[in-house]
């Protein structure tokens, strides 16, 4: 029996009359979607923006945008019958399949790049009862796994090579236009798979094609530097980037991300593992907001741009912030203590704060 949930949130439910269900579809939600879109003033001021906001993605249920997508992939998959489903991932994906599949009762299984995946994120798959394999390799050589035995056996693919995923993910460019009004002038966003991107564009143009917004944002998309493929125009084998989440040599939606690209008049470039850090620095002291190291290529390649004499003073701009930076604490962690130790003396702590 198909599990039908009583709530009625989520965007299964919410743009329903935008994604492809049918009757037979299970509506189903673990309350994705919805997410806040933040405003800074004193980014705006710093970077030279008239509006700067940010899309928490990291509020969605496992705390990454995939949930958006995960729903409508695991819906599909109960539509047509499968009782398992299997993804590559660097880590959000795998925690987001384990969590909706484990909420369906079905099996779940995850291949994931040995020692590349961050430990918050490797805890989630595990609590929620997935059947992890690591490989002595990459998320691409993963990937191409996961593809050769999801064609062999009776499982259903939940990558976002899955065009249910993206028709998920679109449902975060109506939430934009829906908070605003309208869309912004710019949507700058992180590249990985190069999925969300797609996405993104895909829910862009659907909402302007029924009226609800005059404008079409400029898709600003940024890779890490030491893997960015889109950019440099060929698949990297052998992707480095301290932004696991967008360590990706050969991407999924390679094709689609250069066409939201030229299709927006946007760019697709790259930013350095230390402007993804300071960023992401930046994003936490000047907004509040805690991302993940990937999530932080949005906001470093605003600055990029910026920097380089980019004229936004006029411009109402869009970062996302792809997952919550409570999924790899260690990469902030690592290196030297920002803190002082003391003794448990009032004195101490006094004059330790300049107060005494």
């Amino acid at each position: 029996t198909i599990r039908i949930a009583v709530m009625k949130s989520g965007v299964l439910f919410r743009y329903k009359d935008f994604l492809p269900l049918t009757s037979s579809t299970p509506l189903f939600s673990l309350g994705e979607g919805d997410t806040p879109l933040v405003r800074s003033p004193q980014l705006e001021q710093e970077i030279g923006c008239k509006e700067l906001y940010f899309k928490l993605e990291g509020c969605n249920p496992t705390g990454s945008f995939k949930d958006r997508g995960m729903v409508m992939a695991i819906a599909e998959a109960m539509e047509v019958g499968s009782r398992s489903v299997m993804c590559a991932s660097t880590g959000n994906t795998s925690a987001s399949a384990a969590a909706y599949a484990a909420y369906c009762g079905l099996d779940c299984i995850i291949l994931v790049p040995k020692g590349n995946i961050a430990l918050g994120k490797l805890a989630q798959a595990i609590i929620y009862g997935a059947n992890i394999v690591a490989i002595d390799g990459n998320f691409d050589q993963a990937l191409s796994i996961v593809r050769v035995l999801t064609d062999k056996h009776p499982v259903a693919l939940v990558n976002s090579l899955n065009p249910y995923r993206l028709h998920g993910q679109k449902t975060a460019a109506f939430e934009i236009i829906d908070v605003l009004g309208e869309a912004p002038d710019y949507l700058f966003i992180p590249v990985g798979n190069a999925g969300n991107i797609s996405a993104y564009w895909m829910g862009f143009v659907e909402y302007h094609k029924a009226g609800k917004t005059k404008i079409r944002p400029k898709m600003m998309g940024f890779q890490a530097e030491g893997a960015a493929p889109i950019v440099r125009g060929h698949p990297i084998e052998k992707p480095q980037t301290i932004a696991s989440a967008i360590r990706i040599g050969n991407p999924a939606s390679w094709q689609k991300a250069v066409a939201a690209r030229d299709e927006s008049g946007g760019i697709i470039d790259m930013v350095s593992d230390d402007e993804i850090m300071a960023a992401l620095q930046l994003m936490a002291t000047k907004a509040g907001i805690f991302g993940e190291p990937a999530s932080a290529a949005s906001l470093a390649g605003l600055i990029k741009l910026a920097r380089k004499g980019t004229d936004f003073s006029a411009k109402r701009v869009v970062c996302v912030v792809t997952g919550t930076g409570l999924k790899d604490t260690e990469t902030v962690l690592k290196g030297d203590k920002s803190f002082l130790e003391l003794p448990p003396d009032l004195a101490a702590v006094e004059k330790a704060l300049g107060w005494g």
